[in-house]
């Protein structure tokens, strides 16, 4: 699975806890190889962010991506979840 990072995604990633930005680089890995690996907790999403799914950092932080092509993901950005589906 091919990965593409925007540059919201990869400012935003700058910006968080170096803890979590450890266990994200972990989870990109995983995601490159299965994006609904049971560990990401993946999710498709509702509502304005209909086209995207999510996966889970850790309880509190999220990543949200699209599937641009049948292997290609777009990674959208990362934050807390309670900011982040807003």
């Amino acid at each position: 699975m091919k990965v593409i990072y925007t540059k919201s995604f990869l400012k935003a990633a700058s910006l968080l806890p170096v803890q979590i930005q450890n266990k994200l680089d972990e989870l990109l890995a995983i995601l490159a190889e299965n994006p609904f690996h049971p560990l990401l907790h993946s999710k498709p999403l509702t509502g304005k962010l209909h086209d995207a799914h999510s996966f889970r950092i850790t309880r509190d932080w999220r990543a949200i991506f699209v599937f641009e092509t049948e292997y290609t993901i777009r990674l959208v950005t990362v934050g807390h979840r309670k900011e982040i589906y807003r």
